[in-house]
């Protein structure tokens, strides 16, 4: 009989870089943070899980409900629908869940009162930017009128 190695995982490992993209959390063509954009559904589920902290947000697309179930720190959350236009937010402290909201199509999330310093609201309209090629969001923010 032939012995198999021990695997430690049945999940495939996924490469980081389609694990989340980086960009930038622009309203009004004005840079807010940067922005970790969530992809695939490895990514998704893992969130913000495991973080101490959170320098600038995350965007989990595809989504309309969020937990902060065994979070560090609690959140900022926006709701936004197809058109990325704010129309809900909220504060999310730890080990809850949020109610679905049904028109949402992506959630954006941050460390709590960082909505408060960018001053996003209900209504406002907000773009993620992806970095250009060598560029990453925590280095020089992008200039606003792109060419």
């Amino acid at each position: 009989m032939v012995e198999r190695p021990r695997l430690r995982s049945r999940r495939p490992r996924v490469p980081e870089a389609q694990v989340a993209g980086q960009g930038w959390l622009l309203r009004d063509a004005k840079v807010l943070a940067s922005v970790e954009v969530a992809r695939g559904r490895v990514a998704k589920a893992r969130g913000l899980l495991g973080r101490r902290s959170l320098d600038g947000a995350m965007l989990i697309q595809g989504a309309r409900s969020v937990h902060s179930f065994n979070m560090a720190f609690e959140l900022d959350v926006a709701f936004l629908d197809a058109e990325m236009v704010v129309i809900r937010t909220m504060r999310l402290h730890r080990n809850r869940v949020t109610l679905p909201v049904w028109r949402a199509r992506s959630v954006l999330e941050a460390e709590a009162g960082a909505f408060g310093r960018w001053e996003l609201k209900v209504g406002d309209v907000v773009e993620i930017r992806a970095c250009e090629d060598g560029e990453t969001a925590g280095g020089e923010t992008p200039s606003p009128n792109p060419s």
